[in-house]
This record gives C-alpha cells, structure tokens and sequence, in this order.
C-alpha cells in the first residue's frame, strides 16, 4: 500500500478527490480476499462510508472477494436502513457482524512492566490482546482500516490501531484500557496523541499483528449545517499508509479542526444529539465527555436527546448502569473495590463509562428526553427535563454552533454534533496544572484489578 495523503485547500474535498487518493494507495495492491474494517454508524460523519463503497466495488471489480467488518466495539449492529446510509449498494450480505463478547483469538499480552511504565504506575497488570479471529484466520491478502482521526475519552486521539483492538476487539482489552484511562484521569488524555492507552495500542500492533498485510486510511472531517445535508461532511484530510505515519499526519490535522477553544469558561452549554445516531447514554455521553474541560465550576451541561431512550448499547452494560448510575469516581471506584461486585469486576469499560459519565460534582448534567425516559435518567444520577420543552425553547435550528444570546438575554453555548469534536479552555499550561479540572482527575497509584 502506497503512502497517500491528499488535505483541503479550503473547504472540504470532494468525493472524487477522496476516491482518486484512496485508489492512488491501493493502485498497486492485487489481492484475491479483501476485508475492510470501516467505522459503524456512530462514527458517521467519518466519510469512512464512502470510502468503504469505494474500495468495495474497486476490488471486486478486479474480482476480489471482499467481507466488510464494522469496527462496532461494543455497539449495537446496523440495521438494514443504517447500513445503507452507511455503505450506500454494498451488499448487506457482506456485512460481518463482530461479537466482542465471543468469536475472538487471543494474539498476546501487553507485559505487566511496560504498562506500569506507561500509566505512571496507575495500572501494573499486563493486558491480553484479542481480535476478532477473522482478522488473523480469514486468509485475506489485504486487510484495510478505516476510519477518523478524532479526539477520543479513552485513547486520546481516536482511530489506527484502536480501530482493531477496540472496533474488532475482545472484551478484555476493551476494559482494560476504558478503566486504565478513568484510573488515569480522562481530562490528561484527551485530544493527545501520545497516551498510555494509544502506547498499548501501538505496542499490540507491533507485535501481534506486524505479519499481517494491515494498511490504515485515515480521515479528518468536521460537519457544516450550513449546506445541504448530502453534503454536510467536510473532510479536511485523508491520510493512507500501513505504519504510524498516516496516524500521525492526521492527529496534527485533527488537533487543529476538531480541538476548539473557548475564550471563556461556559457556565451553560447546551448539546443536540441526532436521534438516528445517538440512542443511548452510553454513545449520547460524548456530550460529558468532549465539553467537561471547557464547563465552568457550578455550569450545566444540557443534553437535548430526543432519541435516546436506553444507557447501555448491550444488555449487561445497560443493567450495569441502572444498577450502579453515573455517581462519581469515588462510589464506583468503592464500589469497583468490593469482591461482591463481580459484575463490575467483569465489565470494567462499564465501570470507566460511569467514571467518564460524571461531572464529578463540578457541574450540573441535565438529559432533556422523551417523557417516558426521565424517570430513568433521574434514577442513574442525572437530571431530566422535557425533550419537548427545551426543544422548543433551544431549537438546534434557530442556534449557531458557539455562543449564542437567547431574546430574553441567557447566554449559551451550543454544540450541534460532540462526537466531531473537544472543546477546551483558553488556559496555560502552568495555571491549567491549579485548574479544577486538574485537580479533579488525580492519578491513584493503585492498580485496580
């Protein structure tokens, strides 16, 4: 696979701008068995859709057999109306639906020292390293993953590796490194490239995966509501390759589209979440997790969420979260730390999410959803408002991306999609090591496993 990068001038690229790079990296490649890891339907606004259907009917053309894996993690698999939004005249057939619960080999440990060393001694055990078994046995001479470079609650900046061994990967890796990033402090990772969690990632890949004809397409997009919704996606960048460097080249395009200042600390922000994408908490708390830095002391956060009507995307997360809520590291850490919680013991990426999912006290989380929810949402912890209520009077439509001054004079913040994006403050580096926010995320020596 070739070294391609292709970045907008202004603007975004066009679709055939994307498809010549993409095939310019690939023109040399003449492989029987394809499989294409793509983003699922939570990572939309990746473009990593069109590419896939690019790459699709490129090979098969060539006469390729060729498997689509989503990279779901711990997702929901796609309908039929999402996949082809998604994937546009794929076959649905050749979706593979990854189970990160089962259908798994394990390919090796990330040692016990080298992860001690990485998270400063907040975590001292070695980590498994498991993949979704076609990966490695499907006898494919070309596998390709795709995907967006985006800051990210766990890794820092998302995709590369993490698309294999949290998209199509095991359990144990998955809560492993979601509770290495909470025990960690979520707010010293974000938007970073260089993380504990990314150095496991990067390690697995070298030497579990290094024989494995793996190449990586990276995209770099933000969303405009000011043009058609065909056209809504703009990609700043695509980067192609098989090593770091396509990651790399990405990141440095994503800290400068995504990563957003703020001049001022926001006392209320207010967040829209698209009902065909966000349905749980679970995904909806990219809300929490991208504006908790740029959230005033005593602010509010509020997650208009029309769709959203459950927490968990699986069903013992989901119980997991009714039965635990989102009350703050201290209670799940303690709660984490008793042998009569197995149930926490065994899911510890739901036990991070809990982490993630709380202000920690500094602000007020409020979910404005359908009636029938708001029971539910005040009982895990949160505050609820009516859906219909805080639509009507905070209309995505009537609202700019940014700060915006209601007629009866409320100023607030609006964000129309959080997962595209992190928002931060306008702080130094030396007054943010006395910010509250600092201050709320210590690393603890302990290792909890």
């Amino acid at each position: 696979m070739k070294e391609c990068d292709r970045t907008a001038i202004h603007g975004g690229l066009s679709l055939e701008e994307i498809k010549e790079t993409v095939l310019s990296a690939v023109a040399d490649e003449t492989a029987k068995r394809v499989l294409l890891i793509p983003p699922d339907y939570t990572r939309y606004h990746s473009g990593g859709g069109y590419i896939t259907n690019v790459l699709y009917h490129y090979f098969t053309d060539q006469g390729a057999a060729v498997d689509i894996l989503p990279a779901l993690g711990t997702h929901h698999a796609l309908t039929p109306e999402k996949w082809q939004m998604m994937f546009l005249d794929i076959p649905r057939e050749r979706m593979i639906t990854h189970d990160w619960r089962n259908d798994l080999v394990k390919i090796g440990s990330v040692p016990a020292d080298f992860v001690a060393n990485q998270t400063e001694g907040c975590w001292t055990e070695a980590v498994p390293v498991e993949i979704n078994r076609r990966v490695v046995d499907g006898g494919y001479d070309l596998i390709l993953s795709i995907g967006q470079v985006v800051p990210h609650e766990v890794v820092g900046m998302a995709n590369h590796a993490k698309n294999l061994f949290v998209g199509v990967g095991g359990s144990h890796m998955i809560n492993d490194t979601h509770m290495i990033s909470a025990v960690y402090g979520i707010e010293r990772i974000m938007g970073r490239d260089h993380t504990p969690v990314r150095a496991i990632f990067d390690w697995a890949f070298e030497h579990c995966l290094h024989d494995l004809p793996i190449g990586f397409i990276q995209t770099v997009t933000t969303t405009d509501r000011n043009v058609p919704s065909d056209h809504q996606i703009l990609s700043h960048g695509i980067f192609c390759g098989k090593g770091r460097r396509c990651y790399e080249a990405a990141v440095a395009l994503a800290q400068q589209k995504n990563v957003i200042r703020v001049q001022k600390p926001i006392q209320k922000c207010v967040v829209y979440l698209d009902p065909l994408e966000f349905q749980t908490t679970w995904i909806g708390n990219k809300s929490v997790y991208r504006t908790r830095m740029a959230i005033a002391d005593g602010g509010e956060l509020l997650i208009l969420a029309p769709g959203v009507s459950a927490f968990g995307e699986d069903k013992t997360i989901d119980s997991l979260i009714r039965k635990y809520g989102y009350r703050g590291r201290d209670t799940i850490m303690s709660a984490f730390s008793r042998p009569e919680n197995e149930d926490l013991h065994a899911n510890m990426s739901a036990a991070a999410h809990l982490i993630h999912g709380s202000s920690e006290g500094r602000f007020k989380i409020t979910y404005a959803v359908q009636q029938k929810a708001q029971e539910e949402i005040k009982s895990v912890g949160y505050q609820a408002a009516s859906c219909e209520d805080m639509l009507s009077r905070y209309h995505p439509a009537q609202l700019q991306n940014g700060w915006n001054t209601l007629p009866d004079g409320e100023e607030i913040y609006f964000i129309d999609n959080p997962a595209i994006g992190l928002w931060m403050p306008m702080i130094t580096t030396a007054s943010a090591a006395s910010s509250s926010v600092e201050r709320s995320c210590p690393c603890t020596a302990t290792a909890y496993t």
